[in-house]
């Protein structure tokens, strides 16, 4: 089988395997605990809380793990919104905090800001893309006037483009709203040094990187007020609840292994090379298929490629690649079992019938030249085969363009 799924290409090796087992066998006691082996698994929580800042330029103080990359999330959205003073309208009515962010964010920050705003907990601002799913930072100023927080990601988790965050960062900081950066697309897979970003705050999950599931972390810059959702004396006060202490040595294990790793940008060069050639072999074999996203592979991560088939259905094709031995998925992994084409490639100006038929393909560390050259046959035998009953029929068109 050969995995190009977002959530599953990224197994854990045998050091996050090591690291998860020892916290079940050795320091599997409740780490809040004040007896000895209760602090030895405290002292493991730690170590990794300094592996999980190191990957990021970041103290260990200013790291807090959660249940994953949503909670997280909404963490570092409710948290802040908690603190944000209300502000009066000009009617003298209380007006509500305002949150700037795109359509094409992840679901678990589109859909948690959807409901904040039907709940009457936020005035939601939805920032424009364009076609290569870029924000244009000139169009974002004049949205943040008086806006209490920016929730924008680094690297969207369907196309891979990536958002020009410095130039985000500077235009919060001149308005005065706190910067939430999605970041779980691109720590462990591009260098990331989360204080000097530019972000207030950065969230992530280990899993997008060789780690294990059911585990995320909230960087939150030092000094800011968050107010916690779910109050406790764990995780320095910001989430309550017993630790995971498999999932957070596995996390601090996953982290120290993509340091290493991300040392060395021949393997990030190696593995865009790679997409490149998935891209371009699919393309050249089927003249209706386009790349959504940038047209230039630079301001896209290295690991990511949607490929639209217009007028094909992405579900049926999924299956035939499955059957096949390759697996992908239909816009957000998490989500791909949906009928309905993905909200960020209609956020972006997609045509539905490029929509409905758009696959999501991911490498991960691990994913050889022969997978891709295998990968990318099967990926042409089947549009191919649905297209006998179905063609295509689109015109080819440059990738990103309108």
């Amino acid at each position: 089988m050969i995995y190009l799924d977002n959530n599953a290409t990224t197994r854990p090796g045998p050091g996050v395997v090591a690291a998860m087992n020892a916290a079940l066998t050795q320091f599997w006691p409740n780490p809040s605990s004040i007896h000895r082996p209760g602090q030895a698994a405290r002292q493991q929580v730690e170590l990794a809380r300094r592996d999980v800042g190191t990957l990021i330029n970041a103290p260990a103080r200013e790291i807090t793990f959660t249940s994953g990359g949503t909670e997280a999330i909404h963490l570092a959205i409710r948290g802040v919104l908690g603190t944000a003073a209300r502000r009066t309208s000009s009617g003298g009515t209380p007006a509500l905090p305002v949150v700037v962010t795109p359509r094409t964010e992840h679901a678990a920050v589109r859909e948690l800001l959807e409901d904040l705003q039907k709940r009457g907990g936020a005035d939601i601002r939805w920032a424009p893309v364009g076609r290569d799913g870029l924000i244009d930072p000139a169009a974002l100023g004049p949205l943040l006037a008086g806006a209490a927080l920016a929730s924008i990601q680094w690297a969207n988790n369907e196309t891979g483009a990536i958002q020009p965050v410095a130039a985000i960062a500077d235009l919060c900081r001149r308005h005065r709203a706190v910067f939430h950066c999605d970041a779980t697309q691109w720590a462990g897979k591009m260098p990331c040094d989360a204080p000097a970003g530019g972000a207030d705050l950065l969230t992530f999950a280990p899993h997008k990187f060789h780690g294990p599931k059911g585990v995320g972390i909230l960087w939150a810059r030092r000094g800011l007020a968050i107010a916690p959702p779910m109050p406790g004396s764990q995780e320095l006060g910001r989430r309550g609840g017993t630790e995971n202490v498999p999932g957070i040595l596995g996390a601090g294990a996953a982290c120290r292994e993509a340091a290493v790793w991300l040392a060395d940008p021949g393997g990030r060069e190696r593995l865009a090379s790679l997409r490149d050639r998935f891209e371009r072999t699919i393309v050249e074999a089927l003249p209706g298929a386009v790349i959504n996203g940038p047209a230039d592979p630079a301001l896209r991560l290295w690991n990511t490629t949607n490929i639209g088939f217009p007028r094909l259905e992405a579900e049926a094709l999924l299956l035939l690649l499955s059957e096949q031995g390759v697996c992908a998925s239909a816009g957000a992994a998490c989500s791909s079992g949906s009928l309905d084409p993905s909200p960020v490639l209609l956020a972006m100006g997609i045509p539905e019938p490029i929509a409905h038929g758009s696959l999501r393909f991911s490498l991960s560390r691990d994913t050889t030249g022969a997978e891709i050259e295998e990968a990318a046959a099967v990926v042409i035998s089947a549009v191919r085969r649905l297209g006998q009953t179905l063609p295509i029929g689109s015109p080819s068109r440059t990738p990103g363009a309108a």
